[in-house]
């Protein structure tokens, strides 16, 4: 059984799930260095991704489109070929509590000149389905808990297990969408439009309030704003949640919120601010997430799947761990929407078989292109014990190994890596990617060695939870600790099949140090680097290492570097 899940909106994506394993998923950001969450405005790109795995569309028993912004129905324009096409598409949410797998019926999908019939699942069911097939609960048939927080929605708590899975409530009246909303008002990211929404700017939020400090009087103020607008029987609160399925009503009133926050808040800092804002809702979550797993009680363990775009933010992620209320929590690599074409596969898949396990691996994305380097670059053989001294001279390299991991964050595949030793490393990386100078640059370690240098230090293979570098370390690899002391941890076993472990473990040997510095590889805001050739044009690091060749940069201009970090060409 051959299924295809279609998202079509932001983060749009393909994938194919053949017989309950994940053949690969294709984000459109990360062909041809596509723009950051790049839609799929053509179905020629259904039709690309089957036939570079060797099928066409005849070759699938079930397309399924993942649903978006409607009460009842959603709608999506898009071409075929040069032909526009209006297809029919599920909600954002399902329409009642048993409704998770409630599909519509569309036909008209144009592939390849031919019409095919499809399904459409709810938006959220798609996150809860790719959530729980992905996690070790669906190997083991445990229940779970799965929190969904999107950005159009309250954060929206399920419950799946072996009869299926159903709708709990809804925590609080929050839409996910209300952090980086935050961003246009105070700081860095602030705008004078008020229009749409960066989606760019929650990630950079995180990094961010690691300036600030939490201010209690800050935080009381948004606890009064968010009673007065939100959460009390107010005419200004009750409107608000009345009209929660409105788009348009929903940002209005997320922006009266923020331009009450201004008039109380304009003497404070903005990063105190921030910094305050994110900790009132992580208590906000923590809290009403515990009163709600009391108020449902079911037996067996107590999992908790976590999925929608607030299931990047590392710290909320571990503050619910830490809670104590669950035995585990699972948070997938792709927990927003470039998960959704997973997500999509799923719900077909769980239609017909109930909730059972996902085979998939994080390496499922887009297969390294030939390109023609440009001009200027000397290619050579290249073992990890070469490459692992070039990086151990605190020289960065461009790394393209196999096929691009999933989501939105690079894990080895498609990352540039550097030693952590010098200060001056997360300065160089943050420069040439034209990145604000307080973003982190994040360690990529041996699991094994990882509980020695960080808090907890437990197994992060994907990048989802908070740790804090110890005291006797943050001296030894300064380009990997943030301003507060945290880091944000990628795991990886020395056993791992993927050559980035094989490289890690060389470098230990020679230095001793069992982690580098990964942050992706990639034009500034785009999508990864398709091919060796996008990073030889990129040209901005001297060495590019391409599954078994190393690019060395034949003309390179150098710059005095400080702590011994050799700067590259501009």
């Amino acid at each position: 059984m051959r299924i295809c899940g279609i998202k079509l909106t932001h983060d749009g994506a393909i994938a194919l799930v053949e017989d309950g394993r994940l053949v690969f998923c294709i984000e459109q950001e990360k062909r041809d260095n596509n723009p950051r969450y790049q839609t799929v405005d053509n179905l020629d790109a259904v039709v690309a991704a089957l036939a570079q795995h060797g099928l066409n569309p005849r070759d699938i028993d079930q397309f399924v489109i993942d649903g978006w912004d409607g009460e009842d129905e959603s709608q999506f324009q898009v071409l075929s070929g040069v032909a526009p096409l209006t297809l029919k598409g599920a909600p954002y949410v399902e329409r009642h509590a048993n409704g998770l797998l409630e599909s519509l019926d569309g036909s008209g999908l144009i592939l390849d000149d031919r019409a095919f019939p499809y399904k459409s699942y709810p938006h959220v069911t798609a996150h809860v389905a790719s959530a729980y097939c992905t996690s070790p609960f669906a190997n083991t048939g445990q229940p779970a808990f799965c929190l969904v927080w999107d950005g159009c929605i309250f954060p929206r708590l399920y419950h799946v297990d072996g009869r299926g899975a159903r709708f709990l409530e809804s925590l609080f009246p929050v839409i996910g969408q209300a952090y980086a909303a935050a961003g246009h008002y105070f700081g860095p990211y602030k705008k004078a439009s008020r229009g749409g929404w960066d989606l760019g700017v929650a990630g950079k939020l995180m990094a961010y309030i690691a300036l600030g400090s939490v201010d209690e009087d800050i935080v009381a103020v948004f606890q009064e704003l968010y009673e007065e607008h939100f959460a009390a029987d107010t005419a200004l609160a009750s409107r608000y949640r009345a009209n929660i399925t409105d788009a348009e009503s929903s940002l209005a009133a997320v922006h009266g919120f923020f331009e009450a926050s201004v008039v109380r808040l304009e003497t404070k800092a903005p990063e105190d601010v921030l910094a305050s804002f994110h900790l009132f809702l992580e208590r906000l979550l923590v809290q009403e997430m515990t009163n709600a797993v009391r108020r449902h009680s079911f037996p067996g363990p107590q999992n908790l799947c976590i999925a929608g775009g607030c299931g990047l933010n590392i710290k909320w992620n571990s503050a619910l761990r830490e809670t104590g209320l669950f035995d585990a929590v699972w948070v997938p690599p792709f927990p927003n929407d470039s998960g959704s074409a997973i997500g999509a596969a799923c719900c077909a898949m769980v239609e017909q078989q109930g909730f059972v396990p996902l085979e998939w691996s994080v390496y499922s994305g887009p297969a390294l292109q030939i390109g023609r380097v440009p001009p200027g670059w000397e290619a050579q053989l290249c073992g990890m014990p070469e490459l692992a001294t070039i990086l151990a001279s605190n020289k960065p390299v461009v790394f393209l190994s196999g096929a691009a991991e999933l989501g939105p964050r690079a894990l080895g595949g498609r990352s540039i890596l550097a030693a952590a030793t010098s200060r001056k490393m997360k300065d160089f990386l943050n420069d040439v990617k034209f990145r604000e100078h307080f973003r982190p640059v994040a360690p990529i370690c041996l699991e094994d060695r990882a509980p020695d240098i960080f808090s907890p230090g437990t197994p992060d293979p994907y990048m989802l939870f908070d740790h804090q570098t110890r005291r006797e370390w943050q001296d030894k690899i300064p380009a990997v600790v943030h301003l507060d002391g945290s880091a944000r941890l990628q795991t990886i076993s020395r056993h791992s099949l993927h050559e980035v472990a094989e490289l890690i473990v060389e470098y230990e040997k020679l230095t001793g140090i069992p982690l580098l510095c990964n942050t992706s590889a990639n034009y500034h805001g785009r999508g990864f680097f398709p091919d060796a050739a996008a990073a030889c044009e990129w040209g901005r690091i001297e060495h590019v290492w391409c599954d078994g060749l190393l690019y060395t940069k034949t003309q390179v201009t150098q710059e005095a570097p400080a702590d011994g970090v050799a700067l590259t060409a501009r």
